[in-house]
């Protein structure tokens, strides 16, 4: 398993942008399938988007498409999510996680970051 650490969490202004970062230990980052995923107060964790092990295919939410982007960086074993457009509704905890398979399922990934907080005023 990998270790993951989030952070670029915070507060911002409706329309505004945040760049979320997820850093992961060891050698076999690379090898790993990274998503991201929400929770709101009061609701269930919620799938964010999906990325390859190269960064060759990503998939994400309705929700957030054409908003968010998610790329990485295997050189800096690190995965991002690019948010833009923020909405109040995009208000929650966000969870980085690597798993094998290509999933949008959260029991699919065996490896969880402790969450950062983005927070969407109107």
């Amino acid at each position: 398993q990998v270790q993951l650490v989030e952070s670029g969490g915070g507060l911002v202004h409706a329309g505004g942008s945040l760049r979320l970062s997820c850093a992961a230990s060891g050698r076999t980052f690379s090898t790993y399938v990274m998503a991201w995923f929400r929770q709101a107060p009061g609701k269930e964790r919620e799938f964010v988007g999906v990325i390859n092990w190269s960064g060759s295919v990503t998939y994400n939410a309705d929700s957030v498409k054409g908003r968010f982007t998610i790329s990485r960086d295997n050189a800096k074993n690190t995965v991002y999510c690019q948010m833009n457009s923020l909405k109040p509704e995009d208000t929650a905890v966000y969870y980085c996680a690597a798993g094998k398979f290509y999933s949008t399922t959260s029991s699919d990934y065996e490896s969880w970051g402790q969450g950062t907080q983005v927070t969407v005023s109107s």
